[in-house]
């Protein structure tokens, strides 16, 4: 694939380094890929950092046509650049695509765009333990047409953004509020994709959450109120006993690819992790019985972020002893330091840029 490349004349200020937060600061340049019915994806450019010029009837705005991605890029301390499992990030877009009727993106054509970017922009990925490069991919219907169709024209984009902290509380544990008013997704409806409308359906549960002082959502499924899905923008586990559960994926949850590498990790280690349907009650006698040892959720941005507490129908339940435990600590630090290259990968999960 050819990429055209114009680098920016007029380079912007790094960040203060120390007051970095999550997604607001954005890098100079970013990829992009057309595609048109019956040439497909064609002109790959990497341009400056720049707006991008759309017709107000363009699919995207009126029928929320668009699917994105999210990942990270690391500076490992030998001088590598690092991407922890991008082709599953690739693959991912590709399947979320497929639900929305989006043409499927080549992941030679996705991998070749983002090592090029993340290369030219090698100098924005931060050098400090627990910060890193954000990467969020995403692609777009562009046609101008009113009507409920399939658009004939796609625009596939990759920015970039130096990141800290997804969450203030960063892995000290977070307050979770247990919603069963709002519905995230059903199943055979787009809760298992990862477009922007799952999110966007989010936000009045998440708001009231944090105006009951809570950091995010338990989600339970949209049909019966009764199983746990997920927690905000991450999937969930517990450590019930001897055991840890996650959500199986039943088509209303996102395929995680962080939930998936822990789960791999888990079981290297010994340890029993099992994916199934969980009840909210079987959390609730958990959580009375003391049972409930440890919860968190595992996600891109925020990798693990243990939870304290539960607030499930007006009554608080603090997760073991309201701290980060054993297990959440051991496979944070074990993931970050494949991420970050400083243990080894012997699952083949990091590709260097070079």
């Amino acid at each position: 694939m050819d990429i055209k490349i114009t680098k920016t004349t007029h380079p912007k200020q790094k960040p203060n380094w120390d007051e970095l937060s999550f997604g607001t600061v954005f890098t100079d340049h970013m990829l992009m890929i057309d595609y048109m019915e019956g040439e497909g994806w064609k002109d790959a450019r990497i341009i400056p950092y720049q707006d991008i010029c759309l017709d107000p009837a363009a699919c995207v705005f009126h029928y929320g046509v668009e699917v994105f991605e999210g990942m990270k890029a690391y500076n490992a301390p030998d001088g590598r650049i690092l991407l922890f499992r991008p082709e599953a990030n690739a693959k991912r877009l590709n399947s979320s695509g497929e639900r929305l009727l989006i043409p499927e993106l080549p992941v030679e054509m996705f991998m070749e765009g983002l090592k090029t970017l993340v290369s030219l922009d090698r100098d924005w990925i931060p050098k400090r333990p627990d910060q890193s490069l954000y990467i969020r991919p995403f692609t777009f219907a562009t046609q101008p047409h009113l009507g409920v169709s399939r658009s004939n024209s796609y625009t596939f984009c990759i920015i970039l953004s130096p990141v800290g902290a997804y969450y203030p509380e960063g892995l000290d544990p977070v307050k979770i509020f247990v919603e069963d008013d709002f519905a995230r997704s059903v199943k055979g409806g787009t809760g298992y994709i990862k477009c922007g409308g799952n999110y966007a359906g989010s936000l009045a549960a998440q708001y009231k959450a944090k105006k009951f002082g809570y950091s995010q959502v338990l989600w339970l499924d949209g049909a019966e109120k009764k199983y746990i899905d997920e927690v905000g923008t991450m999937n969930v586990m517990f450590v019930i006993g001897d055991e840890v559960l996650t959500p199986a994926l039943t088509g209303t949850i996102l395929p995680g690819i962080t939930r998936d590498s822990v789960l791999t990790l888990l079981r290297d280690w010994g340890v029993k992790a099992t994916e199934r349907r969980i009840t909210l009650e079987e959390l609730l006698a958990a959580a009375k019985n003391g049972q409930l040892r440890e919860a968190f959720g595992v996600g891109t941005a925020a990798v693990i972020s243990p939870i304290g507490e539960f607030n499930i129908r007006g009554e608080r339940y603090k997760v073991g002893n309201g701290g980060i435990g054993l297990l959440s600590q051991k496979i944070y630090t074990s993931l970050t330091d494949i991420q970050w290259g400083r243990a080894e990968d012997k699952y083949g999960w990091t590709v260097e840029v070079k």
